[in-house]
């Protein structure tokens, strides 16, 4: 499936440079995990940052139906073969270029059947 994946991400990648739409440069952040001694620090956590292409779209009418949903949530989409790594909760997405540059919570996130993306329900940090 990663060969679906990388061409998916390529045509996606060119249309959107040639469109000046779509997809756009973001990065993935994880604060890193600290080093805990007697309940505090003692080592911060190594922050990851991981670069890779994203969409913010119009939440889903399932995404509207969670629980935890709240007005102006939003869909992310971040093409999976552009990214070095899995994505989950715990990182926020940045959006560097484009009309949504800002910084984005992940609530929910999966991959889609065909391993394409990954689809996230986020919020502006």
């Amino acid at each position: 499936m990663t060969d679906i994946a990388a061409a998916f991400a390529q045509i996606m990648v060119a249309a959107s440079g040639a469109l000046g739409a779509g997809y756009w440069p973001a990065v993935a952040r994880w604060p890193g995990t600290p080093v805990m001694e007697n309940g505090s620090i003692v080592t911060p956590g190594t922050p990851i940052a991981l670069d890779c292409m994203a969409q913010v779209d119009a939440a889903t009418e399932a995404m509207r139906g969670e629980a935890s949903y709240t007005d102006g949530d939003v869909r992310i989409l971040v093409l999976a073969d552009t990214l070095a790594g899995t994505l989950d909760t715990a990182a926020r997405i940045e959006i560097t270029e484009g009309p949504h540059v800002g910084t984005f919570m992940i609530a929910t996130c999966q991959r889609d059947p065909a391993a394409i993306y990954w689809d996230c329900r986020g919020r502006r940090a």
